[in-house]
């Protein structure tokens, strides 16, 4: 029979081959997941995996601290919960690539990612994103996410669906190249045969889902592919086109880390869950998973 996904004491006890007692103590000790609920203690099963997986000799040793930065991709909900939860991580999201990197070089604590591989018809795929060697790896989910064509509010080039974009005169807002959603545009423009160097783009590029929508309601241009959220917080109409995972990346110790800790407690809170319906486009119902764990 499959284990349970929160385990009694015993059944911990024997997950992980020690006395009840010794159990005891490490819960006294502040060092084992749990959760105490009506006076009795519960183990969740993927925090103990993490637990042990963390305690592993040989994994590889941290030369110098690592700073406490999300970098990656930008999430309006994302952004909102790092300030509200008070877990002190310094907010450096310039796109998904820019994430991926940051974390592998040990410039940053966690990375957000939505990376769509149109090949394996996945997303953030550790092996495609570079991050297979990293042997202490984890991805935690934090939302899926509609994805859609951001427009004027009156629609006036009347656009119903993606190949519209290629119509005379339409301007296209776009990320920088290595954001999460100019991997996605691409896959969807190659999808429907259209070819992007014909295709009538804006100046400069945008450096956040909020840019992005600010530069259509502005009139800047005409329409572009981002998030639900943005389109509701800048007035904007949009038409869905995919719903993505949006996962964040980190080494399995910090996982541990005090800042994570508090993000992932306020998350669970009732003021998170309605904000989270109040900005629009975001199902969190998986939050907190464990996606992957090298």
């Amino acid at each position: 029979m499959p284990l349970p996904a929160y385990l009694t004491t015993a059944e911990a006890a024997e997950y992980l081959r020690l006395k009840e007692r010794k159990v005891y103590d490490l819960v006294s000790q502040g060092v084992i997941p749990c959760v105490r609920v009506t006076g009795k203690l519960l183990f969740p099963r993927q925090r103990i995996d993490l637990w042990l997986m963390n305690h592993l000799e040989g994994d590889d040793a941290v030369s110098s601290p690592i700073p406490p930065v999300l970098a990656g991709s930008q999430d309006p909900l994302l952004e909102w919960a790092v300030k509200e939860s008070n877990a002190e991580l310094a907010l450096l999201c310039q796109g998904s690539g820019d994430g991926v990197q940051r974390l592998v070089d040990g410039r940053a604590m966690l990375a957000g990612m939505h990376i769509w591989h149109s090949e394996t018809q996945r997303y953030n795929d550790p092996a495609t994103l570079g991050l297979s060697g990293m042997r202490d790896l984890v991805l935690i989910r934090w939302a899926k996410r509609q994805q859609g064509l951001l427009l004027a509010a009156d629609n006036p080039h009347q656009i119903i669906r993606l190949e519209d974009i290629a119509s005379p005169g339409i301007r296209i807002a776009h990320r920088q190249p290595d954001a999460g959603v100019s991997h996605l545009l691409q896959g969807l423009l190659a999808r429907h045969r259209i070819d992007a160097r014909h295709l009538a783009w804006a100046a400069h590029p945008s450096l956040s889902e909020d840019d992005l929508a600010l530069a259509i309601r502005q009139g800047e241009a005409d329409i572009g592919v981002g998030i639900e959220a943005a389109a509701r917080r800048q007035g904007l109409a949009f038409i869905p086109l995919q719903q993505e995972h949006f996962d964040l990346a980190m080494r399995r110790r910090h996982y541990f880390e005090p800042a994570m800790q508090r993000l992932l407690a306020f998350a669970g809170s009732d003021r998170f869950v309605q904000r989270a319906e109040a900005l629009g486009g975001y199902d969190i119902s998986e939050l907190g998973k464990v996606v992957y764990n090298a």
